[in-house]
């Protein structure tokens, strides 16, 4: 079978890639990096050697580039899938469905491909080829996250989602820098596929054993010795309905609303602050939402204020330009608008559509309701409530803000509590939604904060500063949770520097792999 060029390049790596994304939630295999990615160096290594006698040495570089995508092909068809169950839910974008499946893993695969293209005639049973390896998959994993909108979707590192413990390193060096090292991690056993065992070999595992043990027990110390501080007078209550996406099309507004009230189940005399998802209205905008103040000045009280994502409609006469935004809204007991965000990191196709004068002439629109785009906010401020909250603050984020790692806040933005809204149900039953919490919780550890977390269809939770989820509501149960507000406690390191400490740790790859380059195999 080695021998068998299609084998080789398509379809062993394609496979390899479908099982590296079982080590990401739900299922949590760890382990099976340990399995894919040396393979994956084997497959490469072999390549190398075929192309040099019997690929045809002149062209044997393309083949490094199949490889790579093949392998990227798989991964994000089985990681990705879930993006396609968006389109079921309107007639409109059946269609579409085999180009989502196809397309955008075939797209995203490009980045694996180029990776193998490059560390490719690098090939070899050595630290050097390791390191390399690790260095460019890990700046390719970058570049994923940060080129065009970004999609920072299943990052190696994200594989450790099951260990708390392990996580907590991400204060210090966040989420591209653990992937870095993960992946180094992960590709040991390629060294040991030969008949003799070299010295250097085994020390250079032990010493990234010993890193991953101390970084274990580092930890766990953390997690163990870090006390949290509240605000007893003042309370903080998630509320997930689990309505269904057919329930917003069946049942009018004012019915939904009665049922998302009973839910909260409102004290009067209790301050507090209630996190609604995303998406509840859907028929009304923010500049005519009052019409529903009957309903709430009957239900809340003085004491409350309510989190809520609208659309919201803001016309610059100045410019004769009207724009369409995804908002962050926060109201009192009579739909007075207290203050407000506008989401700026928006869903391609979701809730803009790309070359949209030209796509909208074919009848195509965003996937979510209307036909206009929604534009993109400019910035994303810490937003204050009122006095009787004690002045207690909160950064807000819509849906999957939440995955980019050192961009949701500046190192001078310090919110006692970070609000994060969502409508998981447009992904169904799939792995989507868990995969989404799972990034809420490294943001917690990356930032050093409380996340406060509505995801209608998702999991729904209060995560602290070290990823500890306090209390939870799981996919598809409807009910409320409730703490009380937290104190913001302190900025971590990677909070302070973000992502430079990423390219401060490439640099010293750089420097190990000249290191091993210039020493005897």
């Amino acid at each position: 079978m080695l021998n068998n060029r299609i084998l080789v390049i398509y379809f062993f790596p394609f496979i390899l890639g479908i099982l590296t994304t079982l080590s990401f939630a739900p299922f949590n295999l760890t382990i099976i990096n340990f399995f894919t990615f040396p393979i994956l160096l084997f497959l490469v290594l072999l390549l190398k050697k075929r192309t040099e006698s019997k690929y045809r040495k002149k062209k044997s570089i393309r083949y490094f580039f199949y490889l790579g995508s093949a392998f990227g092909f798989g991964f994000f068809l089985s990681g990705n899938y879930w993006i396609s169950i968006s389109l079921t839910h309107d007639d409109m974008f059946i269609g579409l469905i085999p180009f989502a499946v196809i397309l955008i893993p075939l797209f995203l695969s490009l980045f694996f491909g180029f990776v193998i293209l490059i560390i490719g005639p690098f090939a070899k049973k050595n630290i050097f080829f390791i390191l390399l390896f690790s260095l460019v998959f890990s700046l390719f994993e970058f570049l994923r996250g940060n080129i065009l909108t970004g999609f920072p979707w299943n990052l190696i590192s994200y594989s450790w989602s099951w260990s708390l413990e392990s996580l907590q390193i991400l204060s210090l060096i966040g989420t591209y820098s653990l992937s870095l090292i993960s992946i180094t991690f992960f590709c040991i056993p390629f060294l040991f596929f030969k008949k003799e065992i070299n010295k250097k070999n085994i020390l250079f595992f032990l010493s990234f054993l010993i890193i991953f043990l101390g970084n274990y027990f580092y930890g766990y110390i953390k997690i163990n010795n870090d006390i949290n501080s509240f605000d007893e007078s003042l309370s903080v209550k998630i509320v997930s309905p689990s309505f269904a996406l057919q329930d917003y099309q069946n049942l009018g507004e004012d019915l939904q609303l009665k049922r998302l009230i009973k839910i909260s189940n409102p004290e009067k005399k209790k301050k507090t602050l209630f996190i609604w998802p995303e998406g509840i209205f859907y028929e009304s905008y923010l500049e005519d939402i009052k019409k529903h103040k009957d309903l709430f000045s009957n239900k809340f009280s003085k004491n409350h204020l309510i989190i809520l994502g609208i659309n919201n409609f803001v016309n610059f006469q100045e410019l004769n330009d009207e724009k369409y935004f995804n908002s962050f809204a926060i109201l009192n007991n009579e739909l007075e608008v207290i203050a407000h965000y506008n989401k700026i990191n928006l869903v391609p196709f979701g809730e803009f559509l790309p070359f949209e004068n030209f796509l909208s002439k074919f009848g195509f629109k965003k996937i979510t309701q209307g036909y206009s785009s929604f534009s993109a906010g400019k910035t994303r401020k810490i937003l204050n409530l009122e006095d009787k909250f004690n002045g207690m603050s909160i950064l807000p984020l819509i849906c999957y803000e939440i995955i980019y790692s050192g961009q949701i806040k500046t190192k001078d933005q310090l919110p006692d509590l970070v609000v994060n809204i969502s409508e998981d149900g447009w992904f169904g039953k799939s792995t989507g939604p868990y995969q989404h919490f799972t990034k809420a919780v490294y943001r917690s550890v990356e930032e050093g904060v409380f996340i406060a977390r509505s995801a209608n269809k998702g999991v729904s939770a209060f995560i602290d500063p070290n990823g500890r989820v306090i209390k939870s509501l799981n996919i598809e149960e409807s009910g409320n949770i409730e703490i009380n507000f937290p104190y913001f406690r302190e900025s971590t390191l990677f909070a302070n520097y973000g992502n430079k400490i990423f390219f401060l740790i490439i640099l010293l790859y750089i420097f190990l792999i000249l290191i091993f380059k210039k020493t005897k195999d």
